[in-house]
């Protein structure tokens, strides 16, 4: 029974002390190999089995793969070595083993880049999971093309990282971190940290985008009696505008010259890459702040950076980046002002429970040929005919556009 099992005969019964019967049979596929590139765990990794979403603990999944037999390949090898003329001289291990895989899981925090010449080496490739919130490190255009379903953990993140964007725009607001950098350095000047110091009641707050995020940071923001502002091709009610008491704007370009507080909550496609380019960021009230927990090329990096070293923005914090993980050299590590981390904020512990339960869910749909369930989880499904309304634009965001 364990063996029939184990290739995918499932047997159920009315009588629930019996596991198996043959009331119901469905036909799972076999032998898939799943490539799973995600964040070395360390030290933290290897102490603590809560931290999901590291290769040492692979989002809880190494003995369920491996006990329906398929192949579960980890790694945190992502990036293909090249010389000072952009040739490749090591291929990474992802790249190798991704040529064969049934199944690519990855995650926006240390994602692996499934770039169009990646998936014209990958025949096999019929699914894309994001263990998480975000899928434009996969170019969907071309997956598209290619037939293969993208799905990510819809949801799994969205109080973690809505908590994440108001302890940053206080951060901000407040001049918190360099007032904390005067007491690990022995400094006690007031007035320095004064200087740019400020409540946020009062204060003009706008997100670009009000879905899932957008509308967790507003419920939030809320209680600080700040004025509150939003822009989203989808308008909310108006029984949700009147609840939160918050202003819509026709475009973002009407609604950053009002704003102290700018947040970023859309997705990133064709229609939102360097949305905050320098003209947009000039038509930004002088000394606002940005944050930015979306995505990070929804920032033109150089354009932010040059805005932030004049004052014309008065600070910038956020945890996403382009690529990921950032150079040494990216300018935002290096400009004034900004509060930036890794790419952190929908990874809490929670938040990780979340996205490795849906991943687990996405997979065994996908092994079982099931519908993928709730649909929101569905991204691409060239199979079906089906788009999400969050990606109206499928371009590949994979690499740099010169701008």
């Amino acid at each position: 029974m364990l063996s029939s099992l184990r290739r995918g005969l499932t047997r159920t019964t009315s009588n629930p002390s019996v596991l198996n019967s043959v009331s119901i049979r469905t036909f799972a596929k076999e032998s898939q190999k799943i490539v799973c590139t995600l964040y070395p765990g360390g030290e933290a990794g290897r102490r603590n089995s809560n931290i999901l979403g590291c290769a040492e603990n692979a989002l809880g999944l190494k003995k369920y793969l491996e006990d329906l037999g398929h192949t579960f390949v980890v790694t945190t090898d992502k990036e293909n070595e090249v010389d000072k003329d952009g040739n490749v001289i090591r291929v990474c291990e992802f790249e190798q083993e991704l040529q064969d895989a049934n199944v690519v899981i990855s995650q926006p925090f240390y994602p692996g880049y499934i770039t169009p010449e990646r998936i014209s080496k990958s025949p096999n490739l019929k699914l894309a999971i994001t263990a998480g919130v975000g899928s434009d490190h996969v170019s969907l255009k071309e997956a598209w093309d290619a037939g293969i379903t993208v799905a990510e953990v819809t949801g799994s993140n969205v109080v973690s990282v809505a908590e994440h964007v108001v302890m940053q725009i206080l951060s901000l607001v407040r001049n918190y971190i360099p007032a904390h950098k005067q007491v690990i350095e022995g400094e006690w000047d007031i007035a320095a940290i004064a200087d740019r110091a400020w409540d946020l009641e009062g204060k003009q707050v706008g997100t670009v985008a009000a879905g899932r995020i957008g509308y967790r940071v507003l419920q939030r923001l809320k209680a600080f009696d700040c004025g509150l502002h939003y822009y989203d091709i989808q308008r909310l009610t108006t029984e949700q505008e009147q609840s939160l008491g918050v202003t819509f704007h026709d475009t973002v370009e009407a609604m950053v010259p009002e704003l102290d507080v700018i947040t970023i909550n859309c997705p990133l496609h064709g229609g939102t890459e360097y949305l905050f380019d320098r003209k947009m960021l000039e038509r930004c009230k002088p000394g606002a702040f940005i944050v930015n927990t979306a995505r990070g090329k929804i920032v033109d990096e150089n354009a932010l950076a040059d805005a932030v070293d004049s004052g014309h923005i008065g600070g910038y914090a956020g945890d996403v980046w382009f690529p990921q993980p950032a150079p040494r050299t990216h300018p935002w590590r290096l400009m004034p002002r900004h509060g930036m981390t890794p790419h952190v904020s929908g990874t809490t512990l929670d938040a990780q429970a979340r996205y490795a339960a849906g991943v687990k869910s996405i997979l065994d749909a996908f092994l079982n040929e099931a519908p993928i369930q709730p649909q929101e989880y569905v991204i691409i499904d060239p199979t079906n005919n089906y788009q999400s309304p969050a990606y109206p634009d499928l371009r590949g965001m994979t690499q740099r556009k010169e701008l």
